[in-house]
């Protein structure tokens, strides 16, 4: 076309199409937006301010007693019985979810009864069940028949307050996290268990090194909703009174009276360990998603507040490129 054009020029024959202009790009005012966040803005401001200002809320005595020391021995076992009951529950979840897609009809049978009974009862009538559980079982222990020796002791010198609330919180947490790593273990490919298979792997070592690593992308978003609700189920365990953050507040304020004071203590810790696990989940979801087909890892809690300001202004989003991983996938 550039030489038509070189000869047409030369011959003196007129250009009959004009340049085109440069287009300028006026990004489109979303004025809705703006109103909306103002109004929101507004409202929270009102929240605030009812808070702040109320004289019913001694702000002095929340203070000091963020720092207390009853308080924070009680946010440290909270943090230990959210912990255990979530080792608990991740390691029967694996081993429920794995006797759930077996091929014997028995192990099946056990683990679907197991999720539905779990699943069923409510997590308060659990931890009740196992506080009070040496009724059912005074003693516990080992006989060997046809002689006199054995050993027993009372159930309730095993099961303790904190023994019981793990039991439930973990026993409970496990039904859960079974159809959760059931979930994640279909996503898999099939294709890829046989490929294993007709290598020769025995299915513990297919399931542990190729299907499990693999699950993990879908595993690990669920998994980290549980922990942060599991964390504050830990509430629940202070009607067997277990010293966790709650009863620590309930037996302060049974004392000085100071009800709302103790109720806003507890809620800040439990909202600043929330949001530490909430920061925690998106990098570990970020390490799971490196290996994935279209290489985009999960944004950071900062690349999602700047991708909401973005949006705010009706600016175009452009992704940051945040991984080695993606600058070399991108050369």
């Amino acid at each position: 076309m550039d030489g038509i054009a070189q000869v047409q020029k030369a011959a003196g024959v007129p250009d009959l199409e004009p340049e085109a202009e440069p287009i300028r790009a006026v990004p489109v005012r979303h004025y809705g937006r703006w109103i909306g966040a103002v109004a929101a803005l507004l409202f929270v401001a009102l929240i605030v301010r009812l808070f702040a200002l109320s004289p019913n809320i001694n702000w002095g005595a929340v203070r000091q007693y963020l720092g207390n020391g009853q308080i924070l021995k009680g946010l440290q076992l909270t943090i230990i019985y959210t912990l255990v009951s979530m080792a608990l529950g991740v390691a029967l979840g694996i081993v429920v979810a794995t006797m759930r897609l077996s091929v014997n009809p028995v192990l099946r049978a056990l683990s679907g009864v197991y999720i539905w009974i779990f699943r069923g009862v409510p997590l308060l009538v659990q931890i009740i069940f196992w506080f009070n559980i040496a009724i059912i079982l005074p003693r516990v222990g080992i006989d060997i028949p046809g002689t006199h020796l054995g050993w027993s002791v009372y159930t309730s010198s095993i099961v303790t307050t904190s023994i019981a609330a793990v039991l439930a919180l973990g026993l409970n947490e496990g039904a859960y996290m079974a159809e959760i790593v059931r979930a994640g273990i279909q996503v898999v490919d099939y294709g890829q268990t046989e490929a294993g298979l007709a290598l020769g792997m025995k299915r513990s070592l297919l399931f542990r090194m190729i299907i499990l690593p693999q699950a993990m992308r879908a595993i690990i978003p669920p998994t980290g909703n549980e922990f942060i609700g599991l964390l504050k189920s830990t509430s629940l365990v202070s009607v067997i009174a277990a010293q966790e953050l709650l009863t620590k507040a309930q037996i302060i304020y049974s004392r000085n009276l100071l009800i709302i004071e103790l109720l806003l203590v507890a809620s800040f810790w439990y909202i600043t360990v929330t949001t530490l696990l909430t920061w925690g989940q998106y990098y570990i979801e970020r390490y799971y998603a490196r290996g994935s087909s279209n290489r985009q890892l999960p944004p950071t809690p900062m690349q999602r507040f700047r991708a909401s300001l973005r949006r705010m202004y009706g600016r175009t989003e452009t992704r940051e490129p945040d991984s080695q991983v993606e600058a070399g996938g991108a050369s």
